[in-house]
């Protein structure tokens, strides 16, 4: 399946108020799709559909949670009911919690879990049930490096990026075996890029928050998100870091989680300032981080 145009394509995406959800869908407004644009902060959401309709695209605004169910299928029915049918469903949104992970509150854990885990689940579900009755569908799951190998303090979110991955490697399978043709899965795993993530962050480290390097542009994930919607693929790692750390890790695990692990103590612990504990968006969310990118890359560089 190849959309050589995008315009009046009905396209879902949750975690539409910031980072790589809100560039997509300024990116897919340009082209003239139809965006049902989801998140929990509903007034960022509407400004985002006033910034896709001046962009030329058609966008409604649903409030909404992904780690409950029934509003999940609530945003599948309301889609369906106001354009008849979905073409791109947009796994986006995600939490994250960092720190020992006997530090975390259980309930943080439990909901990253829920949020990134059971969240992509439902929405796949719900957009799965769509495209089968209608025949065809393209689901994008937004999963992590993370979900190929491993950090430390980052437990339940690497747990939770590892279950997106094989969610899709394993819908992948039973589309092909059962040869279907027209509804595909792809699972995008981004290395670090400078959105409101690490704003976002829960942080039980007692250090202050540092974005691990290299940090990318998140248009870089932007850009794959809405070529994937053109013309899909199983996966796509974006990063070029990103592909030698899962290319390591998958030739010489024990040398690449020496690695990763010697970098995160560096990085988050033994050269990061002194911090507070932050509970993060976790939870619920929070007014900070409403951009696609939020500047850190800039910052540095000056």
């Amino acid at each position: 399946m190849v959309h050589d145009d995008l315009s009046g394509k009905v396209i879902v995406i949750t975690g539409a108020s910031s980072g790589f959800g809100k560039g997509a869908a300024l990116k897919f407004a340009e082209e003239g799709a139809f965006l049902v644009l989801a998140a929990r902060r509903d007034d960022l959401l509407d400004e985002l559909v006033e910034d896709c309709e001046r962009r030329g695209g058609k966008a409604m605004a649903v409030p909404m949670d992904v780690s409950l169910s029934d509003e999940v299928t609530q945003l599948a029915v309301q889609t369906v009911g106001e354009y008849g049918r979905i073409d791109v469903w947009i796994n986006n949104a995600g939490v994250g919690a960092i720190g020992k992970f006997q530090d975390l509150p259980l309930e943080d854990h439990e909901q990253v879990i829920r949020t990134n885990l059971l969240g992509t689940l439902y929405g796949s579900y719900e957009a799965f049930r769509v495209f089968f009755e209608q025949g065809d569908g393209i689901l994008i799951n937004i999963a992590s490096e993370l979900g190929r190998h491993t950090v430390p303090y980052y437990s339940s979110y690497a747990a939770s990026k590892h279950g997106v991955v094989a969610l899709g490697e394993t819908l992948n399978e039973e589309l092909k075996v059962n040869k279907v043709e027209h509804i595909h899965v792809c699972t995008v795993m981004p290395t670090a890029h400078d959105t409101p993530f690490f704003d976002h962050v829960a942080n039980y480290t007692g250090h202050r928050v540092e974005a691990p390097k290299p940090l990318h542009d998140p248009e870089n994930v932007v850009d794959a998100i809405v070529r994937l919607a053109h013309d899909p693929k199983d996966e796509k790692i974006v990063g070029g870091d990103g592909i030698v750390k899962v290319l390591l890790k998958r030739l010489a695990p024990s040398v690449a989680e020496s690695l990763g692990a010697k970098q995160m103590q560096k990085t988050q612990i033994t050269d990061a300032p002194a911090g507070d504990d932050t509970d993060g968006a976790v939870q619920d969310p929070v007014p900070l981080g409403t951009e696609v990118s939020v500047g850190r890359r800039q910052k540095k560089s000056r």
